[in-house]
């Protein structure tokens, strides 16, 4: 049964073209999903993210508990609010879900994991915790607002009262704080995203979060889809769990090295495979594709190397720097001389390095 946000209907009200995302009925665009890209780049832009699943960790060894379940280290968090990217994994290295953890204190801690893998991601987190005594609390009575572009904050900041001990406007990337809006509703405001854009994701209780979107749209905040999120996130170099890695991926196959801590004194799941796999190297790797010939990188062409043949990952055309680009899985060694099998015509491609875009800027040697 498809599942819905708590905006579905204010969605088809503003025109939005529905689809099916991993079980939950989406908007894809709501006209232009060119038009919504370039609005988040240029301007400011809106998501509705309450298909992802906010889980809070409870317990006097919730520090401990994640030190084991993911394989960047917590321990990086000591400033209330601080978040980290991580990724989970299985014993085998593979990647269980990619995930947002946000340190509150030492009993509580927040994670924001993704909504396709949401079932499979709270049966193996409560099946770990028991060890630790640590109680997971799926939190379904919020939805999520992500506002993203150059001009998110001062939208968002103008909807929030301002408290002088705790000033959103001071929040640094990838922290989080609680702030109350103008109607004194309590919301939890995050300085994160998945598009290369500076802006906020906002956790608001579900019966305030059309209220909330409503405020937005009110000082000239426009909707955006799925579609638009996609291109976003694909120029910022980022992962789409599912297309980019998953349970047969491990972070070093995903470009996701830099997530993984190695540090003397702590195990966490699938660290031994982690560990051979940087010593000893893998056999395949993600790299990033620029094509200056016309037409699209598709996932699923065949990507051919002087090493041997892979594959694209997430393959769009990008509205902001005019061309196809992609993420790929190759063998491992040198890239060199890469083409893509595109209908049978081999059509040679750029190795660049990502993100392609960040900030609104198309990055050096794209």
């Amino acid at each position: 049964m498809t599942q819905k946000t708590v905006l579905n209907e204010t969605h088809r009200a503003l025109g939005a073209k529905m689809v099916d995302f991993g079980g939950w009925d989406m908007p894809i665009h709501y006209g232009s999903q060119i038009d919504e890209h370039h609005q988040v780049r240029r301007d400011v832009g809106m998501f509705d993210v309450s298909h992802m699943t906010v889980v809070d960790l409870n317990g006097a060894r919730v520090r401990e508990f994640l030190r084991y379940l993911v394989a960047n280290n917590v321990d990086k968090l000591q400033k209330t609010g601080k978040a980290l990217y991580t990724c989970m994994l299985n014993p085998q290295g593979g990647v269980i879900d990619d995930l947002i953890i946000y340190f509150m204190d030492e009993s509580w801690f927040r994670l924001v994991v993704n909504a396709a893998t949401r079932d499979k991601d709270l049966a193996w987190i409560s099946e770990q915790a028991k060890a630790f005594d640590v109680n997971v609390q799926e939190r379904p009575e919020f939805g999520m607002v992500a506002v993203q572009g150059p001009n998110a904050r001062d939208k968002v900041l103008g909807l929030l009262r301002e408290d002088d001990r705790a000033p959103v406007s001071k929040l640094a990337r990838f922290s989080a704080r609680a702030a109350t809006t103008q109607e004194g509703v309590e919301v939890f405001v995050a300085r994160t995203g998945y598009t290369g854009e500076d802006g906020f994701e906002v956790i608001v209780p579900e019966a305030q979060t059309v209220a909330f979107w409503n405020a937005l749209l009110a000082v000239g905040v426009k909707p955006a889809g799925l579609g638009a999120r996609d291109t976003l996130r694909l120029e910022a170099g980022m992962n789409l769990y599912g297309q980019d890695m998953d349970e047969t991926v491990s972070p070093y196959e995903a470009a996701l090295g830099w997530t993984v801590s190695l540090d003397d004194g702590r195990d966490f799941i699938g660290r031994a495979v982690l560990e051979a796999q940087k010593a000893a190297g893998t056999a395949r790797q993600m790299i990033a594709l620029v094509m200056d010939e016309k037409g699209v990188l598709r996932h699923g062409q065949k990507v051919l190397t002087a090493n041997g043949e892979g594959e694209i990952l997430s393959g769009t055309f990008s509205p902001t720097i005019g061309k196809a680009i992609a993420f790929a899985r190759i063998p491992a060694g040198e890239p060199s001389n890469v083409r893509v099998d595109i209908r049978g015509k081999e059509v040679p491609v750029r190795v660049v390095k990502f993100p392609f875009v960040r900030d609104n800027t198309i990055q050096p040697g794209i």
